[in-house]
């Protein structure tokens, strides 16, 4: 079965084409970066405008990278939650004329369960064979924070979740305060790697004041004081007397600092529910120091997509839209988009479907 997946839900404009849930035929991404560069972040109404304009010329040339006229498409999944309300509403739209027009299986899905999804999907190579359920979820990106138990591709429980901002959210607004660049978790990235994380000794947030914790915030997460302690305070954690902070020491120690608090909260849930497998999804997972702290952990399998799987992009759902559809799940085409999904803004006790 060859599923026409499509993905709009922030600034990334996007369509795939796979086969059995596994076969990725074409992945297509047409970025917006260059226009909302200026603003250093996202600006809704021209991210709305750019799908509107793209998302034909899209979804047609991957059509034509896997060799497939329309007639050769089985089913259209695409992204109906959570995000930018107006993103959402063009790829979800496009998504349901094309199943109408040719009369095809459709189905609506959660794109945060499909960053979950990435792993199973054959151009995973780097992860070796697709992890098994049950296992640990880490979603990570500008919008969410989420610390999950994965016991199917649709069934998840949150264990731990942002407070405040999510960590992708802080990466952004620490790079555009100190003018590292756009988007800000590369630039930091990036620079962080001629820089020394123990520069700056920023502050872990203290949310357990009772021992133990309570069982419903065990795994919860913030961001918002290490955000204002780097943007606000810096001189109040440097770390002896070195000289004027370098950019690169900034970028290295808050880099630090971010992945140390999701590696906290991550570890206690891999330790407290007794599962080694990892697996992580979303924009953040392709940091490069989180993934090598992670690989320190020998008695953890930890599993990430390839980078190009990392971001936005319409294979992943695809390859989740296949599963609902031979399950015998349909979305009506009165369906419509959600800018967010209650359940991952606070810990949930049971499964949320996707």
């Amino acid at each position: 079965m060859n599923v026409l997946g499509i993905e709009s839900s922030c600034d990334e404009c996007a369509a795939a084409v796979v086969r059995d849930g596994k076969q990725i035929l074409s992945n297509v991404v047409a970025t917006q970066i260059p226009f909302h560069e200026a603003y250093n972040g996202v600006v809704p109404e021209i991210a709305s405008r750019k799908h509107t304009e793209w998302i034909y010329a899209v979804a047609q040339e991957a059509l034509d990278k896997a060799g497939l006229d329309p007639g050769g498409i089985d089913a259209v999944a695409a992204t109906s939650r959570p995000g930018l309300l107006g993103s959402l509403l063009v790829g979800l739209n496009f998504a349901k004329a094309f199943a109408w027009a040719r009369r095809l299986p459709f189905i609506a899905v959660d794109h945060m369960l499909a960053h979950l999804y990435a792993c199973q999907l054959a151009e995973s190579a780097e992860s070796g064979e697709a992890p098994a359920y049950p296992f640990l979820g880490l979603l990570v990106s500008g919008g969410h924070s989420i610390i999950c138990r994965v016991d199917d591709f649709d069934d998840i429980t949150v264990l731990g979740t942002t407070v405040d901002d999510a960590v992708g959210e802080a990466f952004d607004k620490v790079a555009k305060h100190y003018g590292f660049g756009y988007p800000g978790g590369l630039a930091i990235d990036r620079l962080a790697q001629g820089g020394n994380p123990d520069a700056f000794r920023f502050p872990l947030p203290k949310l357990h004041k009772k021992s133990p914790p309570a069982p419903d915030h065990s795994y919860d997460l913030s961001y918002s004081g290490l955000k204002t302690a780097v943007i606000n305070h810096l001189d109040q954690f440097r770390a002896g007397d070195s000289p004027e902070p370098r950019r690169e020491d900034i970028a290295a120690s808050f880099q630090k600092t971010a992945v140390e608090i999701l590696l906290r909260s991550l570890f206690r849930a891999a330790e407290d529910s007794g599962l080694t497998t990892i697996v992580a999804g979303g924009g953040v997972a392709a940091n490069s120091y989180l993934r090598a702290r992670l690989a320190e952990r020998k008695d953890l399998r930890c599993v990430f997509p390839p980078l190009a799987l990392c971001g936005d992009n319409g294979a992943m759902i695809a390859g989740l839209g296949y599963r609902c559809i031979i399950r015998g799940d349909r979305s009506p085409l009165s369906v419509t988009a959600s800018a967010r999904v209650a359940a991952f803004r606070r810990p949930q006790r049971g499964g949320q479907r996707g």
